[in-house]
């Protein structure tokens, strides 16, 4: 007892300590949490770290004091977890370089604020596990959503690499950081307290990782299965549209279409922008691509313009250059693909930093499912849009598989791109649908319909794979109920912290 009472002791010693090393702490803390997102995948140090915020959470005085917990430990969070957001700036360093440090930093405090918001709430509607868990669990749906959302890195990620990703099925992205958040909060409660319900809870907790594997059947490929390339030209972001090299790259892809022998795939993805030419003058382009693949469908990444207006867009080639569909990106990267007050800051020289020569990307109509012929239906994604759950929801019917094209040669060699292929996995797992992911640095991934890798070409690497497109499964419950039962589950949460907030001033007012 004396030794739980110490834990909860040097927990509360933090908040005594001077300002400047309290901070320093705090930001510490928060750091420590984000180890366990790709690719390092530390979670066990994830749900220690976030022990000890909920052991500090439980020890501020009002609102305010959680507020600042909540923001200083959410900034050491994301300054570590999304260090990668340097990467795209330092792509034309003598251009951008210099707005690294100041982005990195705006990005790290400003997501705090959600997670300071989450803190304060939960203290206001009276804290204890339900407050923290409601307060924190709202805050990074709210991430989710407000000024188009980045929900990247949220703490439930930690569980991708775990056999715990088959509860997203039920509860998605939400359900998992729920999980996250309750563990974390009963693991502070039974290392500095003999609190039976917390061990109990704790054990539910652990029988829900053998469980979560044994509801998810492993969607392996059918013996019918459609074979499909993918294909990684592993062009650096800094080379990519160099006038020297860019033929170089695209002729790259043609060899990686035209090879192998013997059977030829059902299908060939080339990644985001991966055509050095507009598809309003890409005919003779085309027509090569589709020689090289020997008359086999292509989908492939390329910009247009409709009028003044200019789309990162997919387009499914068919046999002789013919374009069959074309698809627009709808969500786009703010302060990447266009600039919000764009007109006020090209002024000042800033443009989107994917956009081409300051000429910002407009958004498609939204999702749609295109169909590929014998291969299936698909629900095309390009890039970012892999990382919202909505946007896949949103579609006008259900595909039978996910495909995703994306350049993560923004994001780096360091976390980005794992990062990014772990949503991509989460969110085969949410839907019940096997992807196609194809990058232009990597990852490159066939991925099933449980979130497992099935191929994969690795980071940094240039080369082609073909795997076999795993089948889907039955549209999973997060598929028809979306992330309202969890949102109505936080609710219900801050709704009993205020109860028993309000239960124990009672009491102590009639002792």
């Amino acid at each position: 007892m004396a030794e739980q009472g110490r834990v909860a002791g040097m927990a509360a010693q933090i908040l005594l300590m001077p300002r400047g090393r309290r901070v320093f702490l705090l930001l510490l803390i928060g750091a420590l949490a984000a180890l366990g997102q790709a690719p390092v995948g530390a979670w066990p140090v994830t749900l220690l770290a976030l022990a000890v915020v909920f052991g500090l959470f439980r020890m501020t005085e009002g609102w305010r004091q959680a507020a600042w917990l909540g923001w200083l430990i959410g900034t050491g969070y994301f300054l570590l977890a999304l260090n990668w957001i340097v990467e795209p700036f330092l792509v034309d360093v003598a251009r951008h370089g210099w707005m690294a440090p100041f982005a990195l930093m705006a990005l790290g405090a400003g997501l705090a604020l959600f997670w300071a918001l989450g803190l304060g709430l939960g203290r206001a509607m009276g804290g204890g596990l339900p407050g923290f868990v409601g307060g924190m669990g709202l805050a990074e749906l709210a991430r989710g959503f407000v000024f188009k959302g980045f929900p990247w890195a949220q703490p439930g990620h930690v569980l991708i690499d775990t056999p715990l990703l088959h509860w997203a099925a039920w509860l998605g992205a939400p359900g998992l950081l729920a999980l996250v958040l309750v563990a974390s909060a009963l693991i502070w409660r039974v290392a500095t307290a003999r609190h039976v319900p917390s061990v109990l809870g704790l054990l539910v907790l652990v029988a829900l990782w053998p469980l979560g594997a044994w509801r998810t059947p492993e969607a392996g490929a059918a013996p019918e299965a459609a074979t499909v390339r993918l294909l990684q030209p592993n062009a650096p972001q800094h080379e990519k549209w160099d006038p020297d090299k860019i033929q170089g790259f695209y002729e790259r892809q043609l060899r990686f279409s035209a090879a192998g022998e013997g059977a030829r795939p059902d299908l060939i993805v080339w990644p985001e922008t991966a055509v050095p030419v507009l598809l309003n003058h890409a005919g003779r382009t085309l027509e090569s691509i589709s020689g090289a693949a020997g008359g086999v469908p292509v989908v492939l990444g390329i910009q247009r313009f409709e009028g003044p207006r200019l789309y990162n867009s997919l387009a499914y080639v068919e046999a002789g250059g013919a374009v069959a569909a074309v698809y627009d990106k709808h969500h786009l990267v703010p302060f990447g693909e266009y600039m919000p007050f764009g007109d006020l800051l090209a002024d000042w020289g800033i443009h989107g930093l994917a956009s081409n020569a300051g000429q910002g990307y407009s958004a498609g109509p939204g999702a749609q499912v295109l169909d590929l012929g014998a291969v299936g239906r698909a629900l095309p994604l390009i890039c970012y849009e892999g990382v919202f759950s909505r946007d896949l929801r949103a579609a006008p019917e259900r595909a039978d598989f996910l495909l995703l094209i994306t350049n993560d040669a923004w994001f780096g060699k360091i976390s980005g791109p794992y990062q990014h292929l772990a949503q991509a996995r989460l969110r085969s797992a949410e839907m019940g649908l096997p992807m196609i992911r194809v990058a232009n640095t990597g990852v490159s991934a066939m991925i099933d319909a449980t979130g497992r890798v099935t191929a994969r070409i690795p980071m940094g690497e240039a080369g082609w794979r073909d795997a076999a497109l795993p089948p889907p499964l039955p549209p999973t419950l997060y598929t028809r109920l979306g992330d309202a039962p969890m949102i109505l589950l936080f609710l219900a949460l801050l709704g009993l912290s205020r109860l028993r907030h309000r239960a124990r001033q009672t009491g102590a007012v009639l002792h």
